[in-house]
């Protein structure tokens, strides 16, 4: 039993110092964090709409190393943290758009109006957050047209990557999420 004890927290110890020797537990001394300037996304879709979320961002240390989305929906509450890994071609600067198909597989439909908020930040190889930028999104019938604005509009961007996220009805009851009490 106490053999089994000792592991146990050896085991924690010996996983909390190799990610702490990587400087992903930690934020480095005289290390800056990446900065969001730029972000758009559109405020309405119908359940199913494929939302993309246009951002721009740089690193000063050309360290950006995941994206980080978090969702809080009216009537349900938080969902866990949905993490996109950069591709090295972004570690100083990226400017495209994250694609969210809402088509949910917890869910066969949302009803109209639900609402819901997209956090988006940056963490970087040094464990620096950038600032976060917040994006309302309401469940509407109709497909809302839109422009895009600078520095959106110049040309072809890149998806960087998928939110992975299900979105659940709440009066349906818990299909598998969190809910927060």
């Amino acid at each position: 039993m106490k053999k089994s004890i000792f592991l146990s927290v050896f085991g924690v110890l010996a996983i909390t110092l190799f990610f702490f020797s990587f400087g992903w537990g930690q934020t480095k001394p005289n290390s800056k964090a990446p900065i969001i300037s730029h972000s758009f996304a559109v405020e309405k879709g119908y359940y199913g709409y494929i939302w993309k979320i246009y951002i721009e961002a740089e690193d000063p240390d050309g360290d950006m190393f995941k994206i980080a989305s978090v969702v809080d929906q009216l009537g349900y509450g938080h969902y866990p943290t949905d993490w996109i890994m950069l591709k090295p071609e972004y570690a100083h600067h990226l400017k495209g758009y994250l694609q969210w198909n809402t088509f949910s597989s917890k869910a066969s439909y949302l009803k109209e109006w639900t609402q819901i908020t997209l956090k988006v930040s940056i963490i970087d190889k040094a464990g620096n957050e950038s600032n976060v930028v917040v994006f309302p999104f309401s469940f509407e019938l109709g497909v809302q047209e839109y422009t895009l604005p600078s520095p959106f509009d110049q040309g072809n961007l890149s998806r960087i990557g998928y939110v992975a996220i299900d979105l659940i009805e709440p009066t349906l009851g818990d299909a598998g999420g969190h809910k927060d009490d």
